[in-house]
């Protein structure tokens, strides 16, 4: 029998067979320096834009925003660690597929904040659900889907440091991201229903800030739709183990996501159509601005 390990070791690489290593590189390749450099300094400069926005337009129901930046930072950190220093390392991969799969659930949930707050001004006659049922619904799915993600994650690189067949803990990873799919898909439904029923309400929000509104929300579909792809198609197969679509796929719909909100930021674009509206009986805007409305 071959004493080869069956999946990825890089040649340049020698294992460190330390006691946290795996035989193989889990992630299927050795992680690139520039993708994880890269995305530490876009994340880094996305989290303090946001941290100045919601200080100068005290929209604290967009904080999450904060949390998810923070969470992608963290991350990325090991991920170069993991690209520098072992890629080996099964605390090192599953701490940065920690981060990096739960930080999108933050920003789901700015999302789902600002289309209840929109619910509210528009009217709650244009939406499918009101604006406390989307929050609780759907960020107690995101919840759940997350942590059985995060559970199957865990559960592959344990398999891997023992040696063990990692079907099982991938069905459970598939299990969470197809369920994350199926409500986020559900949510894109309450999404443009409103949008589209709110073309006759008296409150006009800008255009544009919608149409951000529109691409952030599909880009993090994107990216939830691209991960149970992968995770589909099976450990050790082709998108796994190409960073390419990672890159594409994974890190870049969050960055058009985080990016979007930092220049559509709800505080300077919702502005006086929103100022004293509510989520249920908590205000949400303290101080606007000016706003910009769609002419």
């Amino acid at each position: 029998m071959s004493s080869v390990p069956h999946g990825y070791v890089d040649p340049n690489f020698p294992n460190p067979m330390g006691p946290n290593d795996a035989t193989i590189i889990i992630y299927g390749y050795r992680p690139s320096l520039a993708l994880a450099a890269l995305a530490i300094a876009l994340f880094f400069l996305a989290l303090l834009a946001h941290l100045y926005l919601l200080l100068r337009h005290r929209t604290w129901y967009f904080s999450t925003m904060l949390v998810g930046t923070t969470m992608e930072v963290v991350g990325y950190v090991f991920r170069l660690l993991s690209s520098q220093q072992d890629p080996y390392s099964v605390p090192w991969f599953v701490v940065q597929y920690f981060f990096i799969v739960v930080a999108p659930v933050f920003f789901s949930a700015a999302i789902y904040t600002v289309v209840s707050v929109l619910i509210n001004a528009y009217g709650r006659e244009y939406a499918p659900l009101p604006p406390r049922a989307i929050l609780g619904i759907f960020i107690t799915c995101d919840v759940v889907a997350t942590i059985t993600q995060i559970a199957g994650a865990a559960l592959i690189g344990v398999a891997y440091s023992n040696g063990e067949d990692p079907t099982t803990p991938n069905h459970i990873l598939l299990a969470g991201l197809a369920f994350q799919v199926f409500t986020f898909a559900v949510f894109l439904v309450v999404l443009v229903w409103t949008l589209w029923r709110a073309r006759r309400s008296s409150v006009n929000v800008s255009r544009t800030f919608l149409g951000a509104l529109v691409v952030a929300t599909l880009a993090v579909y994107l990216r939830t739709c691209f991960r149970l792809a992968e995770t589909a198609q099976g450990l050790e197969h082709y998108l796994s183990t190409h960073e390419v679509f990672f890159g594409c796929l994974e890190f870049a719909p969050i960055v058009v996501s985080v990016y979007a909100f930092t220049y559509w930021h709800p505080g300077g674009w919702l502005g006086a159509s929103l100022k004293g509206r509510t989520i249920g009986d908590a205000d949400v805007l303290e101080d606007s601005g000016p706003g910009k409305l769609a002419p």
